[in-house]
């Protein structure tokens, strides 16, 4: 007889693709997509998490923007010991231990959304997918007037400084092609 328990369907990879040198786009939603991000001051505290964990475990964060409801991150790792799944459960746990702390409420959703960049992914499209998502929201009318977006790379900072219109969607965005 099967447990009444919920089971989770585990949609990650097999932990091989999520190590080393590689660009991932992520999507991290707050608990029960609660407008956590419309607080300046969880805002901030969390993409001021976000850089320093991105140090400590080996990445580069060249795109982010935290949205009321969730948040957007181009990472790439920067070694080969650079591993993706424990840098996000790793900055999801601390961070969501200490927002209980003070809040007595959960922070994150237990899943979150991965796209390993392929050859022919565009990082760059991909960055301006996240810098534009506040305007595709109608919160601003330019990436440059959103607070809660940004690079911590000189590279993705360069990109910002110059951004064009975006091109890219993700895959669950594409149009189905026709059989």
């Amino acid at each position: 007889m099967k447990s009444a328990a919920f089971e989770r369907k585990n949609i990650r990879l097999s932990a091989a693709y999520y190590h080393g040198n590689r660009l991932y786009f992520l999507t991290l939603c707050f608990a029960d997509r609660r407008r956590y991000g419309a607080d300046a001051r969880i805002a901030s505290w969390i993409i001021n998490r976000l850089r320093h964990h991105a140090e400590e475990c080996a990445f580069s964060i060249h795109a982010y923007c935290v949205m009321p409801d969730h948040v957007h991150v181009l990472a790439g790792g920067t070694s080969d010991d650079s591993y993706l799944v424990k840098f996000v459960e790793a900055f999801k746990q601390k961070t969501s231990i200490a927002f209980a702390r003070r809040t007595h409420q959960p922070l994150w959703q237990f899943k979150y959304y991965d796209h390993i960049l392929r050859s022919s992914d565009s990082a760059d499209s991909v960055a301006f997918y996240i810098w534009f998502n506040p305007v595709r929201q109608g919160l601003c009318g330019a990436p440059s007037e959103y607070r809660f977006l940004g690079s911590f790379t000189e590279i993705g900072a360069d990109m910002l400084r110059n951004i064009s219109v975006p091109d890219w969607l993700p895959p669950w965005r594409k149009p189905k092609m026709p059989r």
